[in-house]
């Protein structure tokens, strides 16, 4: 007689690991093994199919009981000086529990992507911007100009779920669009049209995009640069896209700051939001910029952090209350000076681990993390979305998207560990 396990099919399931809110998913579960079976791809896919191999904590790599392993987290936090809290991949309330830990542990919040959504929070802070959202831009926008940014690498449905749509609410035929790409170049077929039709690609390398921002702002606020070609493109045809964004009904400027990855790169995208200023006041078009990013969670922690702190990521309640400083508080610094004495790594979502210190790193992550040192307590958890209900923001931090269990294999949110480590704590 064979014991086969049922499988359990589950239809239009969102994703927590994209950014962008795949919601029509099918997933196939059987017993503890999860499998994307229809509308996968490379993200989704490695981000359900992790296997399920940690259940057990560990302290100093030897098996302990959860009551054991949260009570030496407890008395690790509690006897530090200033624990550094970073990773979050997390979802709403694993967020809310980690913020109240650190508000009672007088902590600092920190994230492992800070250091890219901070060229997108320096404009913010020092300039505005225009912004649109994922929903705006399928309904309404005729050009899509990328800088910067190999879309499809790391948002492989973008253009299928936003681009080419067919008609649309407002009536602008999205398999019409115009692409453009300025500087890096599409890996795949992604952005070609339905019709075969491919996008327009003015590649360059990136020591040169600071300089092809700054060139495209003066030309839209009608400046004549002083050259004939930035980083091998012709001023010509950065001029041909300035017009043709003038031109367009709805264009739309996107970018991910995780791949401009150079220094003083947030001067790059102010560049590109003066332009997008600037072509909203002087013509009879309209501009939008479109920041991606916020897999696996990273955009939800910076949206609760704001709501609960007031700023975004690397806050520091050190003193009592929130203080943000994106310099002193970053975790690299604060570990490479000695300031922290405990590290305290949260990813529900993610599988980047830790870096390796030499002070005690306690994690409350998901399944499957590999450590390049083995912390002194590890507490694996269960994953929102595949085992718990939960809420995650997509990366225009517009829509909150219910997360639903798939799986019963008995694994507890970071969010209840979290919480019972605050409630040992000494008062």
């Amino acid at each position: 007689m064979t014991n086969q396990l049922e499988s359990r099919v589950f239809e239009n399931v969102p994703s927590p690991f994209c950014g962008i809110a795949s919601d029509d998913l099918q997933i196939t579960v059987t017993g503890h093994q999860v499998k994307v079976t229809r509308q996968g791809d490379p993200v989704t896919i490695a981000g359900f199919e992790t296997p399920l191999t940690d259940t057990v904590p560990r302290i100093q790599g030897r098996p302990v009981s959860r009551a054991e392993a949260v009570a030496e987290a407890a008395r690790l936090i509690g006897q530090a000086g200033l624990p550094v809290f970073n990773g979050f991949g997390t979802d709403v309330n694993e967020t809310r529990a980690a913020l109240a830990l650190i508000d009672r542990c007088r902590g600092v919040f920190d994230q492992k992507s800070a250091d890219s959504g901070l060229r997108n929070l320096l404009v913010l802070a020092d300039s505005g911007w225009m912004t649109t959202t994922l929903g705006e831009l399928k309904n309404r926008a005729d050009v899509l100009v990328s800088f910067g940014t190999d879309i499809e690498a790391q948002f492989p449905r973008f253009f299928e779920r936003f681009v080419w749509t067919g008609q649309t609410l407002l009536g602008v035929d999205g398999n019409q669009r115009e692409i453009i790409y300025i500087g890096a170049e599409p890996s795949g077929q992604a952005a070609v049209s339905p019709e075969g039709r491919a996008p327009d690609v003015l590649p360059a390398s990136p020591e040169h995009w600071p300089a092809i921002a700054a060139v495209l702002s003066a030309l839209a606020h009608d400046k004549v640069p002083g050259c004939h070609e930035v980083g091998g493109i012709p001023v010509a045809r950065l001029q041909s896209v300035v017009e043709r964004m003038r031109a367009a009904r709805y264009s739309v400027v996107t970018w991910a700051a995780a791949q401009l990855d150079f220094p003083h790169a947030e001067l790059t995208i102010q560049q590109l939001c003066r332009m997008i200023v600037r072509l909203n006041q002087a013509g009879n078009t309209r501009s939008a910029g479109l920041y991606l990013g916020g897999q696996n969670g990273y955009q939800t922690a910076s949206q609760v952090c704001a709501w609960i702190s007031g700023y975004p990521t690397r806050v520091s309640y050190a003193r009592g209350y929130p203080e943000y400083d994106p310099y002193h508080n970053a975790t690299a610094r604060l570990l490479d000076n000695g300031e922290a004495d405990v590290l305290v790594w949260v990813s529900s979502l993610g599988l980047t681990p830790p870096p390796v210190t030499a002070i005690p790193t306690v994690v409350i992550g998901r399944s499957g993390l590999c450590f390049g040192r083995e912390p002194d307590v590890f507490i694996p958890v269960g994953v929102p979305g595949i085992d718990f209900a939960g809420h995650q923001y997509r990366c225009d931090s517009v829509v909150a998207l219910p997360l639903y269990p798939l799986r019963a294999a008995g694994m507890e949110s970071a969010a209840s560990v979290l919480r019972d480590i605050e409630a040992m704590l000494p008062t």
